[in-house]
């Protein structure tokens, strides 16, 4: 079974992180890490809508070296030259995602704990929560293990939403 997780290098914004814990269950992550103190002052303002915080682990840590795993690939996503562009990446089974502060870059001391480097080839930088979604938006769609059956899609539909389509 493979494992997803994301490290948030010292994010500024409760906002986004809020809504990378929406993504986070909505795309099966595992568990959410994140480091620096800016966060942790501004937790109680966060916005994560659907409570995922509360059944997906979000946890402060000191340094990347505390998640090194023999088994788990470090991917770091980051907008720098040598990085692979995302729609050529191939997901590892065991991986964790680290992304960058919203108001800066990943450092070197970081990147080399990473086993490779991707970026969304976008014009310009997204948000820390819009990054999130797609690269994880992205795993899903290549991993061969996707459920696209209309039981799941009911399942996970919004409770407002009884519309059906039909050609």
């Amino acid at each position: 079974m493979s494992r997803t997780e994301v490290l948030l290098i010292n994010p500024k914004s409760p906002t986004n992180v809020g809504g990378v814990m929406r993504a986070a269950g909505c795309y099966g992550v595992d568990k959410v890490y994140y480091t620096g103190n800016r966060y942790g002052y501004a937790q109680k303002f966060a916005t994560d809508t659907k409570q995922r915080v509360e059944e997906i682990p979000l946890q402060a840590i000191n340094d990347i070296s505390e998640l090194v795993k023999s088994d788990t690939k470090i991917i770091a996503v980051e907008l720098i030259d040598g990085a692979t562009p995302l729609p050529h990446f191939l997901h590892p089974d065991n991986a964790i995602y680290v992304l960058g502060p919203e108001d800066g870059s990943i450092r070197k001391n970081v990147l080399k704990y990473c086993d490779d480097v991707v970026y969304v080839p976008t014009n310009g930088c997204m948000n820390l929560a819009a990054t999130v979604n797609v690269v994880l938006y992205d795993r899903l769609a290549k991993a061969t293990n996707t459920n696209y059956s209309r039981e799941f899609l009911l399942q996970n539909r919004d409770n407002n939403n009884k519309i059906t389509f039909r050609k």
